[in-house]
């Protein structure tokens, strides 16, 4: 699970909470979650599903496509999740990676300092905006 994007890292940190999830046809589900894929796909267990017209019916387990899904709900506990902490990254150490806050003064100083193109040398062109 090392490369996984924030959402389906949320949806695997959700296991075993209710959450809500919306499919493209309108169906509503909450229920328990049992099991999550990375195709988002999802086993809810104890499901209340409310269709469109306003029935609502129970399941006791259901499978749903990730293709299917319009949005899911989490609960908000989640976003205490140590993914959403500012300033740690992927190694959980703090620091600002290469490119985050680069303006183009921090860019031209640099380039001066190496001799780039503000000196006439050889560097990589300057950025135009």
């Amino acid at each position: 699970m090392a490369n996984l994007g924030t959402p389906i890292r949320l949806l695997h940190e959700s296991l075993g909470h209710v959450i809500t999830l919306e499919l493209k046809t309108g169906q509503v589900y909450r229920g328990k979650l049992y099991d999550a894929e990375d195709s988002l796909s999802v086993s809810l267990t104890n499901c209340t599903v409310t269709h469109r017209d306003g029935r609502v019916t129970q399941l006791d387990q259901v499978y749903i496509r990730g293709a299917s899904v319009r949005f899911y709900v989490v609960p908000d506990m989640l976003s205490q999740a140590p993914m959403f902490k500012r300033g740690v990254g992927a190694t959980g150490l703090k620091g600002r990676g290469i490119g985050s806050a680069r303006g183009r003064a921090t860019i031209m100083r640099a380039q001066s300092r190496r001799g780039g193109p503000a000196r006439g040398g050889a560097g990589r062109p300057p950025i135009r905006r």
